[in-house]
């Protein structure tokens, strides 16, 4: 980040030799904060002091900016993993000052590389892979007795651990951050699993056409929204999945931004009735968390896709709606933080927010990955390795 540690923002009209770099840096920071639709390449050029064709001299366009960008996120990780190789028991240390030396890297993955061209995303997918690989061999190093299964599972929810210090803001005192950060990975790497035997098919989903039209677009909308990103999908683009004309749409939603809104609000409210089904039923703090755990796989597992767009897309709501969307997911954050703080009063309440995003970013992850997915059990065994990771 270009105002972050080690980075120092040149003074204009100079020609530092890390120009590259710092752009870069630059880059990386803005699109992360802000998004990539929403950063201009004279924004970038003004961060790193120099005038927009300057910038031009570096990189070709923004899209040119970004591929470089992530790029860089996702080698700084496999550059990690491989220095893990050669000292397999310090793998957990290695990841955890990775990430938190490039925080911004999940997102730059998992929510900006949409706006890339198919061959680019193919190209990252396939280093993406290299990485589950390395941590992978990694686990069969460390826990012999694993199945290819269980080390694959358990090579990717420990990736979606360490990542998820980059979809929040949270932080704490160094090396308390760290050594925290390094406990969760640990537990990732560490947890028990059953044998998960062989994947199955991916189901098959009815016809569309059994559900109402109002149905149909909020669906595709939702798929398309968590794909490629709020921004690049057009009005057209939903109408066109759903077999009618963009302008069509808008007998059923007043504008895009409408559509969004209908979609957040559905998953917050089958979010909070899974708490309130929870605190109604359950005997104490451990079985309430639980039951909130449950329920939270099972949203997310059903609805991929929405949990998605949830995490990355909320920030396109009109203000007003913005503030009551984050308001009510930090309010289902908190549900949880105060039910493990209630059984380990001895944690800081903010160490275990970190703990809970961590678990539910895993889930997230393991939702929308084909071949976690289909898994027998996937579910049930995604929420038995969340308890680990919470230690509840």
């Amino acid at each position: 980040m270009v105002n972050g540690p080690g980075v120092v923002r040149p003074a204009r009209g100079t020609r530092p030799a890390n120009r590259r770099e710092l752009i870069v840096a630059a880059a990386s920071d803005l699109f992360y904060r802000k998004g990539y639709a929403a950063v201009g390449m004279g924004e970038v050029a003004e961060a790193v002091a120099i005038g927009p064709s300057a910038l031009y001299r570096h990189f070709r366009g923004k899209h040119n900016l970004l591929a470089t960008v992530v790029a860089g996120a996702l080698q700084s990780l496999d550059d990690a993993l491989a220095a893990s190789e050669r000292r397999p028991e310090q793998v957990a240390s290695t990841l955890a000052a990775a990430v938190l030396a490039n925080r911004g890297a999940g997102v730059l993955w998992r929510r900006e590389a949409r706006h890339l061209v198919e061959d680019e995303r193919a190209a990252f997918r396939e280093l993406a892979r290299r990485i589950g690989a390395r941590m992978t061999d990694i686990l069969a190093v460390t826990r012999p007795e694993l199945d290819a299964a269980q080390r694959d599972l358990l090579a990717w929810t420990a990736l979606s651990v360490a990542n998820s210090v980059s979809f929040h803001s949270l932080s704490l005192p160094e090396p308390e951050f760290s050594r925290l950060l390094r406990e969760l990975i640990t537990r990732a790497l560490d947890a028990q699993v059953p044998e998960l035997g062989a994947r199955r098919p991916p189901a098959r989903r009815g016809p569309l056409a059994a559900l109402s039209r109002r149905e149909a677009i909020l669906t595709e909308a939702t798929k398309l929204f968590a794909e490629q990103g709020f921004t690049s999908v057009s009005v057209e683009d939903i109408g066109a999945g759903v077999g009618i004309t963009g302008p069509s749409v808008y007998n059923h939603f007043a504008s895009k931004a409408d559509i969004l809104l209908a979609a957040i609000v559905r998953g917050e409210e089958w979010l909070r009735m899974g708490v309130h089904r929870a605190l109604a039923q359950a005997v104490d703090p451990a079985d309430a968390l639980t039951r909130i755990l449950d329920s939270y796989c099972a949203v997310v597992f059903e609805n991929p896709h929405l949990m998605q767009t949830l995490v990355s897309e909320t920030r396109h709501l009109p203000k007003a709606e913005l503030d009551r969307a984050r308001t009510g997911q930090l309010a289902y954050i908190a549900e949880w933080v105060h039910l493990l703080t209630a059984i380990h009063p001895e944690w800081d309440p903010a160490a275990a927010r970190i703990r809970v995003q961590a678990v539910q970013m895993m889930i997230n992850d393991t939702a929308l990955t084909p071949h976690l997915r289909a898994l027998p059990d996937i579910e049930a065994v995604t929420a038995g390795i969340g308890a680990q990771i919470l230690g509840s």
